[in-house]
């Protein structure tokens, strides 16, 4: 299997966190999205959307982030990721809509005006910052109160917690958005953080930040 990503991407972090997680051996097609090759006619072929990730799985393209999580997980179904009940799997699945639909959005918002915009030499808007800031706090609040008296927002351990992880991790380490008065949330993320699969993601992730910010 190929995954075609940028090493600067959440949405890239997440697959690489299950691969891991799953010891699937991926192969890595690094995408430059800041010279504009997400959107190469090459590139197309394989996602309309012009964005990454993209998996290729012997001639198989699949995008949509979430998407490839439950695809890797149904793949290997050890350890269980994926649950096969249907209760159990909506509930996954209700996470995974939720990061895509709510967290990531807020993320984005002040990621592309603290970090993207200053490596484009282009002036971050505090309004922006304000609104995706606001909006972070109501999504983080949310997943506080689940996470009370669970140690994984599905009950046990899913591909949703590892779809939600970079974006807490991004929110909080890169773009300075407090988490501290969310105890629920901040013990769920030591809960990650400490997974070997998760610390390789991070340092890998953090490296290309530097790099992108040296390269700046």
């Amino acid at each position: 299997m190929k995954i075609y990503s940028s090493a600067a991407s959440p949405n890239c972090w997440k697959i690489f966190s299950v691969a891991h997680e799953l010891s699937l051996a991926i192969e890595t097609i690094p995408i430059d999205l800041f010279n504009g090759e997400a959107k190469s006619a090459a590139f197309l072929a394989k996602n309309p959307n012009g964005r990454v990730p993209v998996l290729e799985d012997d001639g198989f393209f699949l995008w949509e982030s979430n998407a490839i999580l439950g695809y890797l997980a149904s793949k290997q179904s050890s350890p269980p990721l994926l649950p096969a009940t249907p209760r159990e799997r909506a509930e996954v699945d209700r996470w995974l809509y939720w990061e895509s639909c709510s967290l990531s959005p807020a993320v984005w918002k002040v990621e592309f005006e603290k970090i993207i915009k200053p490596l484009l030499k282009r002036t971050p808007d505090p309004v922006a910052i304000a609104n995706g800031t606001a909006e972070f706090a109501a999504a983080a609040q949310v997943l506080d109160e689940v996470l009370g008296g669970k140690d994984y927002v599905a009950g046990k351990l899913s591909i949703a917690d590892f779809a939600i992880e970079p974006f807490i991790n991004l929110a909080a380490r890169d773009c300075a958005l407090d988490i501290t008065p969310y105890r629920n949330l901040c013990a769920w993320n030591d809960r990650m953080n400490a997974r070997e699969s998760v610390k390789r993601t991070v340092a890998s992730a953090q490296a290309a930040m530097r790099a992108l910010g040296d390269s700046g």
